[in-house]
């Protein structure tokens, strides 16, 4: 028994050593911009409009009002009016009789910045990507498979998507990220000037450590979920 419960200790010792020696990795490599690199990567690659599209996809993420939800709206939008002949597609998961759900609220959002409604097309079934790429392609003929289409949806998404859309079928799909814009303010401060206790380290003018190295933390987790599931659809055949 005391043997049994030794080992086993020695084990989770050892799953503690891997698990912060692996944090300690991923804290260091915060501290660079390898994490930006790696989600910009995932936002751009294989996902360059060559052609004007003739179908714009509007990609499923978060509900709305959400920050996903509107930046996707907002980003095709934008895209639509430079695109004005293309139909779009909102391939989100939904009740097209609820006008409180997403896939109408999302309609609503892209009227209100312009869009006419003629334009507006649903896909409401797909519950992932391999799912909303199938149902798009059903039926659909050899020259209509070959036509231009753009995918918007999130940037660490937007790889995985734009390989299973090629996957399903389409022969021309590009693909445009929902990157957001950082502000153009200088957002640094003397500690001084706000007072408060002037024992903690002055940080006002160190944005690594108040903005950067967190926001690496969260590009390392998207990057690092998004890769596990890239080689998942490689795996089963779908991208």
């Amino acid at each position: 028994m005391k043997k049994t419960g030794s080992l086993i200790w020695r084990i989770l010792k050892a799953l503690l050593l891997f698990a912060g020696g692996i944090f300690v990795v991923l804290c260091l490599i915060a501290m660079t911009n390898l994490p930006y690199w790696a989600y910009y990567d995932l936002g751009t690659s294989n996902s360059r409009i060559k052609k004007p599209p003739t179908t714009i996809v509007l990609l499923s993420g978060t509900g709305i009002p959400s920050e996903g939800g509107l930046m996707r709206a907002f980003i095709t939008a934008r895209l639509a009016k430079k695109a004005p002949k293309a139909d779009i597609i909102i391939s989100i998961p939904g009740d097209l009789t609820d006008s409180t759900g997403a896939p109408l609220l999302t309609a609503k959002e892209l009227l209100l910045r312009g869009i006419n409604k003629e334009r507006l097309h649903f896909e409401n079934l797909g519950r992932n990507t391999r799912d909303q790429a199938q149902r798009l392609c059903a039926g659909k003929t050899a020259a209509q498979l070959n036509l231009p289409i753009t995918l918007v949806t999130s940037p660490e998404h937007m790889k995985r998507a734009v390989l299973t859309f090629r996957k399903a079928g389409f022969t021309q799909v590009s693909g445009l990220a929902t990157f957001e814009t950082a502000l153009e303010t200088d957002l640094t401060f003397k500690d001084s000037d706000l007072k408060g206790n002037k024992y903690m380290p002055a940080i006002g003018n160190n944005l690594q450590v108040r903005y950067q190295f967190w926001n690496h933390i969260k590009f390392e987790i998207l990057v690092l979920r998004e890769y596990f599931a890239i080689v998942y659809y490689k795996l089963m055949g779908w991208a």
